[in-house]
This record gives C-alpha cells, sequence and structure tokens, in this order.
C-alpha cells in the first residue's frame, strides 16, 4: 500500500514540475558551482575593463605620435579648396 502511495506521489510531483539537474545534485554543490561561476563572470569583466582600458591607451599614444602628413591625409577639409 505505501508503494502505490509513493508512486503516486512520485507521479504527481513529475507531473507538477519535470525534475532537473538542480533537483538531483547535492545543494551544497549546486551552491558552490554558483559561487564559482560569479567569480570566473567577474574575472572575465575585469578581464575586460583592462583589455579596453589598454586599447585606449594604445590609441592615444598612437594618435600622439602621429605625423603631420598623417592628420592631413585624415582631415575632413578638403584643403584644395583654400589653395
Amino acid at each position: 500500500m505505501k508503494q502505490r502511495k509513493q508512486r503516486a506521489q512520485s507521479k504527481k510531483i513529475s507531473e507538477d514540475k519535470p525534475l532537473t539537474l538542480e533537483d538531483m545534485l547535492n545543494p551544497e554543490l549546486v551552491k558552490g558551482l554558483q559561487v564559482k561561476k560569479n567569480e570566473l563572470k567577474k574575472a572575465e569583466e575585469i578581464k575586460f575593463e583592462e583589455e579596453s582600458r589598454r586599447k585606449a591607451e594604445e590609441r592615444k599614444l598612437r594618435e600622439k605620435n602621429k605625423s603631420f602628413e598623417e592628420l592631413l591625409g585624415e582631415s575632413n577639409l578638403n584643403w584644395k579648396e583654400f589653395k
């Protein structure tokens, strides 16, 4: 009799909500994995910020060291009109 109730309850649970991997894993393990995920996400954000900061610095340095010819070539003005 108990087995029938357990089967009925397990069927009822499975019908209400599908069984997920999180349900099958140890809650402590799931929590540890979530913490690790957050740490990796923060590390990736820091790496992205450092990379963008480095690129901006390189761009500024490149702009600073441009020759007059390069600056003239990038100019939007039509210098032939002023001759």
